[in-house]
């Protein structure tokens, strides 16, 4: 049976956020064998964004001598370039505060904290009419967070408890609105700018909050201690590239098509990736309520996928690229 156009784009874009999910769960385990180089997190999340808007602009730049057509910045709105910097804020307060809680709390806490996003998104899109919420929204959201408490909780060691501080517990659930925010303005706010573009600029707002961040604590130095450590920088290149500019871009791309909801509920996807690498690569192992969660966050992307051939809004289609993307 030939699918509608509707359902074509809802059913590729879902695929776009899958994909973008699991390139961010790399990111766990690439941090680590960073870390072990040399790295520090401020240098990590410094120099992912830096060699991510360095590979996008290359991209872009052989696709302009290509003809493909760039968004003109003097002729975008006022108001879109205020949504893309907000965004950008938010994505480098979200990284920096979800940094600071797993120093003060136990990942397991930090991560469970975070992932109360997709529940703040559904929300939010319901009460400013964006979004409705039907039974199967609905379910699929509880299957699938109840999916990632058990990975993330199965991430614990045995007989561990979860340290509970106030300070790292707020940061997390500071972390977590932050991507409500970023889901938002990803979602509408800045519709003129083509998603490669975008995400080149998302880069390029979220490296200037990290420089400032440094220089306010006392300097470059941590985020240039990585150029004296040579093992250090092919982890930090795929975090760049496989973990920053590719995956941003099919996140900014796929969340125009199917919405915030659809969105957050399929990003769940990323800690069951996450925990996977980790097993593979880092030798932690992956119990039966791990393999249990990662069923249950798989059934809830399936589920989402119901009325597909509804529009991805309740308020309207969903939203194409700018034909400046070429």
């Amino acid at each position: 049976m030939r699918r509608s156009a509707g359902e074509r784009r809802l059913l590729g874009g879902s695929l776009l956020v899958l994909i973008a999910a699991a390139f961010f769960g790399t990111l766990g385990p690439v941090s680590r064998f960073a870390y072990e180089a040399g790295a520090t997190p401020l240098a990590f999340v410094a120099w992912r964004a830096g060699i991510g808007a360095v590979v996008l602009g290359v991209v872009l730049a052989v696709l302009a001598r290509r003809g493909s057509r760039l968004a003109d910045l003097r002729r975008v709105p006022r108001r879109h370039l205020v949504a893309l910097v907000v965004a950008g804020v938010a994505s480098a307060v979200l990284n920096l505060a979800i940094f600071i809680a797993f120093e003060r709390v136990s990942i397991a806490l930090a991560l469970l904290g975070f992932y109360t996003y997709p529940a703040m998104v559904s929300v939010a899109a319901a009460a400013t009419g964006r979004e409705r919420l039907d039974p199967a929204r609905l379910l699929a959201l509880g299957l699938a967070m109840a999916g990632m408490a058990l990975v993330v909780l199965g991430q614990m060691d045995p007989g561990g408890a979860l340290r509970l501080d106030f300070l790292g517990l707020a940061l997390s659930l500071l972390a977590a609105a932050c991507q409500v925010g970023y889901v938002f303005a990803a979602r509408g706010g800045y519709l003129s700018l083509p998603s490669r573009q975008a995400t080149l600029l998302l880069l390029l707002v979220g490296e200037a909050c990290y420089l400032t961040v440094a220089v306010a604590i006392g300097g470059l130095a941590p985020i240039l201690a990585p150029l004296g450590e040579p093992a250090a920088w092919p982890w930090l290149l795929v975090a760049g590239t496989l973990g920053a500019a590719l995956p941003v871009v099919l996140f900014q791309a796929g969340v125009r098509r199917i919405g915030g909801v659809r969105t957050s509920i399929l990003m769940l996807f990323e800690p069951v990736v996450g925990v996977v690498l980790a097993a593979l690569l880092l030798a932690e192992p992956l119990g039966p309520g791990q393999v249990a969660g990662g069923v249950l966050v798989l059934g809830g992307a399936a589920l989402v996928q119901r009325g597909a051939g509804l529009p991805a809004e309740g308020m309207g289609p969903a939203l194409p690229e700018p034909a400046a993307e070429g």
